[in-house]
């Protein structure tokens, strides 16, 4: 298969011919504000098979369905929470899923056989130009390999799918850079099952008490079975093993520094590059800008990927706001390989 690039900077038609190959059961690389996904219809197991395969996805990983405007879910779900209409009037569009019951149009193949689904509205504008031209909710899980990290660009998803699906649709650079927040509202109680854009003070604001699942701060088992992607594989992970340390970010470069040997990479704020000269070192923001931590830390991950490191030693954030998000995506890429600094 050829993977064909998609701009509508210079084809007027781009759109319409990602959405006519989606609507031929064909998989299209799709740009949101999070990050680039996996699009195929939805309604369509067949199509929606063609995206586990291509990433080499776990088969009970369940899947996030886009749509392009709220009324679209009540399609999707047959009886949505009063707490959906809150916080879709606060974060819609934008990065935040939903976990709710599915309806019977939801294949087995987008939920993994589960009675619940995720549903997001994308604030990218080409997604909802692709979800409304193609007149169908599209199932999109990010558009990297599995286990890999994340793609942000249509160059990385080229890398990643190239010869795999029909083609990718170029909207440029992911303006968050991690994935969306998933909470569930198909508890007793809702649960922030995976940080994101959306922070965990920000829905509280909405829903009061909001339950933290463990899978943000540790591994959970292959026995266990998730309601949303993210939390239980290795992900994010780029070829060489990284080691996380936590703390004051002074103390922690410092720990790094003391700890280097042989080839080693480094991913650290951008105050403290210069303490690694013998290192290959990605600085990923400054470290009180969470916002471009976010951006970055995929892209700086991957380039590790282009080098002959053997081991990555990693800086993180703490958890409040989005630094939940970024520090979970870090923490995920090192397989819960963590040294807390006191």
């Amino acid at each position: 298969m050829e993977t064909i690039m998609l701009s509508p900077q210079t084809d007027e038609n781009a759109v319409k011919t990602a959405a006519d190959l989606i609507l031929q059961g064909e998989v299209v690389g799709m740009p949101t504000e999070t990050v680039y996904g996996l699009a195929a219809n939805a309604l369509n197991g067949d199509a929606v098979a063609k995206i586990f395969r291509a990433k080499g996805r776990p088969q009970d990983n369940p899947l996030i369905v886009h749509i392009a405007a709220f009324d679209q879910i009540y399609d999707l779900c047959p009886a949505v929470p009063p707490q959906a209409k809150l916080l879709a009037e606060a974060f819609w569009p934008g990065p935040l899923t939903m976990i709710v019951p599915k309806g019977d149009c939801i294949p087995d193949e987008v939920s993994c056989g589960l009675e619940t689904v995720g549903i997001r509205l994308p604030s990218h504008p080409l997604a909802r130009d692709l979800i409304r031209t193609a007149g169908v909710p599209l199932a999109a899980p990010s558009a990297n390999t599995s286990g890999r990290p994340s793609t942000t660009t249509a160059e990385h998803v080229l890398r990643d799918m190239n010869g795999k699906i029909a083609a990718i649709l170029d909207g440029g650079p992911c303006g968050v850079g991690v994935e969306s927040t998933v909470v569930t509202l198909a508890l007793d109680k809702p649960r922030l099952l995976r940080p994101g854009g959306v922070t965990l003070e920000q829905l509280e604001t909405v829903l009061g008490e909001v339950e933290v699942d463990r899978a943000l701060y540790e591994k959970i088992g292959d026995d266990v079975r998730v309601s949303a992607p993210g939390m239980k594989y290795r992900h994010y992970a780029p070829k060489a093993p990284v080691t996380v340390v936590r703390g004051d970010p002074q103390r922690t470069a410092e720990y790094i520094a003391a700890h280097i040997s042989g080839p080693t990479g480094v991913l650290c704020f951008d105050e403290y590059g210069d303490l690694f000269p013998t290192c290959v070192v990605e600085r990923f923001g400054s470290q009180n800008d969470l916002a471009a931590q976010a951006r970055e830390v995929f892209d700086r991950l991957r380039a590790f990927d282009d080098t002959d490191v053997q081991q990555i030693w990693a800086q993180c954030p703490s958890d409040e706001g989005l630094g939940l998000a970024v520090a979970n995506r870090i923490k995920k890429a090192a397989g819960f390989h963590v040294i807390e600094l006191s």
